[in-house]
C-alpha cells in the first residue's frame, strides 16, 4: 500500500532480548491496535517491524504504543531461577519439567540437575513464586536457601529502566545475576546432584547433617558386612543376620525413598522407584543379602556422582569467588569500604597492590600490572596507565590504582560472564535432547517388560513363579538409565566450566558439541588475523637526509592529528625517543595529506598525488617503482617534503598478529582443513596477510552482506563452519555461521552477546584450545553414550537369561554410572 510505513525497534528495548515468548506475545498485542497493519520479528539481534498506516496513526503514537506493551509484559511475564540443594534421581528432571508447564501461566520450564537449577518464565497475573516453589518441593527437591536474595524476586520479561545500551539484552538480569554465582551457598557442599539424595534430619549435629550422604552409605555398607560375615561364618541364627539386614535396607533406603515414595503417590515411576522395587522383591524371595547389597551399592554409588558432579559446579562456581564484596570508594575527600552493589557508575575506587578489583573501570591515576587471568586467561599480566580498561575479579599486582567505576555490580563483566555460564548449562546440546526422548518411553517400556517377565514365564511353563520375580527384579535393576541420563550434563557441565576458567566462555552444550565438528573456519583479517592498528615498517630517506630527521619532520605534523596513520607515525618516533618541534599553520588537505610550517619552512606530508602536484620535480621513475613495490605489498605509503626538497617515504601496514601463524597451524593440525580469511580489505594488502599467516584461502572486498554470502556458501560447499570475528562488523556473518567465535569477549559487550563462544582476552591462541576441548567433549559424549546404552543392552540380555546374579546386576549398573560422570570429569584436565 502506498501509504503504509515502517518502523523498526529492537525487541531488546522492549523486551528482553533472549524471550521468544515476550516477543511473540509483544508482536500480538501490538497487531491489535488500530492503524498498525502488521507486527512481525526479524533478523538477529531480533527487530520489531511495525507497518503502519500513517493516516490513522503518527509514528510518535506507534512508538509510544511499542514501548507501553514492552512495559506491560515486563510487569507481567517475569523469569525467575531457582538453584537446587537436593536433588531427585537422575531422571527426575522431565516429570519436574512437565509439571511445572501444567502449572496455568508458565510460558516455558527448563530442568538442569547437573548444574541444579530451574528455570521458568511465567504470567504473574496466573500463578506466582510461591506456587512455583511448592511444585518443585512437592516434586521432592530442594531449594538453595542460603544465596543472597536478588533485590528483585523474579525479574520482569522485559523493559530495563536504567536505559542502557541495548547491546545488552541479556546482561541485565538483576533479578539472578546475584544469586548465581553463589549458588551453592547452603553449607552442604553443593547441590546434591545424583539419582538419589533424600532429606537430612534436622535434629542432627551440623558435623553429621554434612556428611549425611556418607554416614548411610557407610552404615548400611557395615550392617550388610556384618549380617553377611555372621551368616557365613559367625553363626548368626538366620533372625539375627536378617535384623542386620533390614538395618542395612533402612540405611541404603533412605535417600531414596524419602523422595522416591511421595512420587509414587503421584503416580511417578522413576529410576530410584525401579531400585526400590528390586530390593523389595528380593524381600519377598528371602534373599535379603542380595537386596541389602543392591541398596548398599546403589547408595554408594550415588555418593561417588555425588561428590564428581559438585566438583564439575565448582569448576564454575570459582567464577562467583572471583568477585570480591567491598570496594574502597573516595567519599567526600575519604576513602570509605561499602558493599560493591552500593558502589555507583562515575565514582572512584582505589586499589591497593595485591587486591583483587572489585568494578569495572578506567583507570584514572597510577601505573600497575594487573593480572587478568580469571577473566580472560590470559597468563601474562597487563600493563595499565590512566585510560586503561580494567574488569571486576582480575588482581592489581604492583601499585595502588585509583579507578572510575563505569558499569553497576550487576552488569559487569563478571556478573555477565556467569550468568552466561549458568544459562549455558541450562541450554542441551543434540545428545542430551535425544537422551531424554529416549528414557522418556524407555522407563515405561521397562515398567511393562517386568510384569511380562513375573506373569509370562510361568503361564509358558519356562520358569517357576520364585524365578520369573527373581528374574524381572534383576530387569528392574539392569533397566535403570542413571548412566544416560548423567552422561552427557556431567561432560557439558565439566566442558563449559573447564573453557571459563581458560577465558573461552561457551554459551551452551550445542555450541561445545557443534565447534568439535568444524571443518571450515572463517576469519575476519582486521583485529583478528592482524593487530587492527598500523605500524610503520619502512622508512625511505632520501640521499642527503637522516632516516630519523625524515621521522621527526613528520611527526611534527601528525601530532596533531587523529587519524590512525599518523597516530602510528607519532607512536614510532616517540618508541625510538625522537623529540620535535612544534608544528605551526596546519592545514588538513581533505583525503590528501598535511600542510605546515616548521622552523618557518612549508613541510608537505601526505600521499604521492598529492606532493607530485604541489612538487612539480619530485616525480621520477626510480621513487614511482618503489612506492609501487610497497603499495603491491599492502602497505600504504606517505610522501614528505620540506621547503619544496623531497625529504623520503614512510611504509605503514596492520601488522599480523605474533601468534596468527602458530595458531592456524595449530588449527590444522586439530583437523580443520579450510581456513578462509573474510575482509573488506584490498586484494593485494589481504594476499600478504594471507601468506603470513597461512590461510587456505583469501575472499578480499566484501562488505558485511557479502561476508554474510560467503559464509553461507562455504556451509553449502563444506559443512559445518565457524567463524571469528571481532564481533561488532561481523555481528551478522557470526549469527549465520554454525558457531560465532568473537575475539575480546571481555572488552566488548557486543561480542559477548552476538557470539556462541567468546575469547575473553583479545588472543587468537585460544582458539585452538576452545577446539581442541570440544573435541575431547565430543569424544567423551560418546563415550558415555556407549557405555551406557552398551551397559544397560548388555545386562537387559543377562537378566533375562537369569546368567548373573542380582549382586553382580547391580555393581554393573551403579559402576557404568560412577564412569560416565568420572570419564566426564577428565575435561577438567584437559590444557590448551
Amino acid at each position: 500500500r502506498m501509504s503504509e510505513k515502517k518502523l523498526k525497534i529492537e525487541t531488546a528495548l522492549l523486551v528482553e532480548g533472549d524471550c521468544p515468548h515476550c516477543a511473540e506475545r509483544l508482536q500480538a498485542l501490538l497487531q491489535s491496535h488500530k492503524g498498525i497493519e502488521k507486527a512481525h520479528i526479524q533478523g538477529d539481534p531480533a527487530v520489531l517491524c511495525l507497518h503502519f498506516d500513517p493516516n490513522l496513526v503518527t509514528l510518535a503514537s506507534v512508538e509510544r504504543m511499542a514501548r507501553d506493551a514492552g512495559s506491560e509484559l515486563s510487569h507481567r511475564y517475569r523469569h525467575a531461577r531457582y538453584l537446587l540443594t537436593t536433588v531427585a534421581s537422575a531422571d527426575a528432571a522431565e516429570p519436574l519439567t512437565r509439571a511445572l508447564e501444567a502449572v496455568d501461566g508458565v510460558l516455558h520450564a527448563n530442568v538442569n540437575l547437573a548444574a541444579a537449577s530451574v528455570s521458568l518464565a511465567f504470567d504473574s497475573e496466573k500463578t506466582d513464586e510461591a506456587a512455583l516453589k511448592s511444585v518443585i518441593t512437592g516434586m521432592g527437591f530442594d531449594l538453595v536457601a542460603g544465596a543472597p536474595q536478588p533485590r528483585q524476586v523474579a525479574e520482569p520479561c522485559g523493559g530495563h529502566s536504567h536505559g542502557h545500551s541495548h547491546s545488552h539484552s541479556h546482561s541485565h538480569s538483576h533479578s539472578h545475576s546475584h544469586s548465581h554465582s553463589h549458588s551453592h551457598s547452603d553449607g552442604h557442599g553443593g547441590g546434591h546432584v545424583g539419582c538419589a539424595h533424600g532429606k537430612v534430619p534436622s535434629f542432627l549435629p551440623a558435623w553429621l547433617q554434612e556428611r549425611w550422604t556418607i554416614a548411610l552409605v557407610i552404615a548400611a555398607g557395615v550392617f550388610f558386612l556384618l549380617g553377611w560375615l555372621g551368616e557365613r561364618y559367625w553363626g548368626f541364627t538366620p533372625g539375627l543376620a536378617r535384623t542386620f539386614y533390614i538395618f542395612a535396607y533402612i540405611a541404603g533406603a533412605y535417600d531414596i525413598s524419602t523422595h522416591a515414595l511421595p512420587g509414587l503417590l503421584k503416580g511417578r515411576f522413576d529410576t530410584d522407584v525401579l531400585m526400590l522395587a528390586a530390593a523389595a522383591g528380593a524381600a519377598v524371595l528371602g534373599q535379603w543379602s542380595e537386596g541389602a547389597f543392591l541398596l548398599f551399592l546403589f547408595s554408594l554409588g550415588h555418593a561417588g556422582e555425588h561428590y564428581a558432579l559438585d566438583r564439575a559446579r565448582q569448576a564454575v562456581d570459582e567464577l562467583g569467588q572471583l568477585m570480591p564484596k567491598t570496594a574502597r570508594v573516595r567519599r567526600d575527600g575519604e576513602i570509605v569500604e561499602v558493599p560493591v552493589e552500593q558502589v555507583a557508575v562515575g565514582e572512584t575506587v582505589v586499589i591497593r597492590p595485591g587486591d583483587r578489583i572489585p568494578v569495572d573501570g578506567t583507570v584514572v591515576k597510577g601505573q600497575s600490572a594487573v593480572d587478568q587471568s580469571p577473566i580472560t586467561g590470559e597468563s601474562q599480566p597487563v600493563a595499565k596507565e590512566p585510560g586503561s580498561e580494567v574488569f571486576a575479579g582480575t588482581i592489581n599486582a604492583e601499585n595502588a590504582l585509583e579507578v572510575e567505576v563505569t558499569k553497576l555490580a550487576q552488569d559487569n563483566t563478571l556478573q555477565r560472564v556467569m550468568q552466561m555460564v549458568a544459562e549455558a548449562q541450562g541450554q542441551k546440546g543434540p545428545t542430551q535432547q535425544f537422551t531424554q526422548r529416549f528414557t522418556r518411553w524407555f522407563v515405561p517400556t521397562v515398567l511393562v517388560a517386568t510384569l511380562a517377565m513375573i506373569v509370562l514365564p510361568p503361564l509358558l511353563g519356562y520358569l517357576t513363579p520364585q524365578e520369573a520375580f527373581y528374574r524381572a527384579m534383576l530387569l528392574l535393576v539392569a533397566s535403570s538409565p542413571c548412566a544416560l541420563a548423567l552422561g552427557t550434563p556431567a561432560t557439558v557441565l565439566a566442558g563449559i566450566g573447564q573453557a571459563a576458567r581458560h577465558g573461552v566462555l561457551i554459551k551452551g552444550g550445542v555450541h561445545l558439541e557443534n565447534l568439535g565438528e568444524v571443518k571450515v573456519l572463517a576469519l575476519d583479517k582486521t583485529g583478528t588475523l592482524t593487530e587492527g592498528r598500523f605500524r610503520v615498517t619502512d622508512l625511505e630517506a632520501a640521499p642527503d637526509v637522516k632516516a630519523e630527521d625524515l621521522l621527526a619532520l613528520a611527526s611534527a605534523l601528525e601530532q596533531q592529528s587523529s587519524h590512525p596513520l599518523a597516530q602510528a607515525v607519532v607512536a614510532e618516533g616517540q618508541a625510538r625517543g625522537l623529540t620535535w618541534p612544534t608544528a605551526e599553520n596546519l592545514e588538513n588537505v581533505s583525503g590528501r595529506g598535511l600542510r605546515g610550517q616548521v622552523d618557518g619552512q612549508t613541510v608537505l606530508v601526505g600521499s604521492r598525488r598529492f606532493l607530485f602536484e604541489e612538487i612539480p620535480g619530485v616525480e621520477n621513475s626510480e621513487l614511482t617503482t618503489l612506492i609501487e613495490r610497497l603499495e603491491t605489498d599492502g602497505k600504504t605509503v606517505m610522501l614528505v617534503a620540506r621547503d619544496g626538497r623531497y625529504q623520503g617515504l614512510l611504509a605503514l601496514a596492520d601488522q599480523p598478529r605474533e601468534e596468527a601463524k602458530a595458531t592456524l597451524s595449530a588449527l590444522r593440525s586439530l583437523g580443520v582443513t579450510k581456513l578462509v580469511m573474510l575482509t573488506g580489505d584490498n586484494a593485494q594488502a589481504a594476499s600478504r596477510v594471507g601468506d603470513l599467516v597461512g590461510v587456505t584461502e583469501v575472499r578480499a572486498g566484501l562488505l558485511p552482506a557479502d561476508k554474510v554470502e560467503a559464509v553461507r556458501e562455504l556451509q553449502q560447499s563444506s559443512g559445518r563452519l565457524a567463524m571469528i570475528g571481532d564481533g561488532i562488523n561481523d555481528a551478522p556473518a557470526l549469527a549465520l555461521a554454525d558457531v560465532g567465535i568473537a575475539m575480546g569477549g571481555a572488552g566488548t559487550a557486543v561480542a559477548l552477546e552476538t557470539a556462541d563462544v567468546a575469547l575473553m582476552s583479545d588472543d587468537l591462541s585460544k582458539l585452538p584450545f576452545a577446539i581442541g576441548l570440544s573435541r575431547a567433549s565430543r569424544s567423551i559424549i560418546k563415550q558415555n553414550l556407549m557405555i551406557s546404552l552398551g551397559v544397560i543392552g548388555l545386562l537387559i540380555v543377562t537378566s533375562v537369561l537369569g546368567l548373573v546374579p542380582l549382586g553382580l546386576t547391580v555393581a554393573a549398573h551403579e559402576g557404568s554410572t560412577l564412569v560416565v560422570v568420572f570419564n566426564a570429569l577428565r575435561l577438567l584436565r584437559f590444557r590448551p
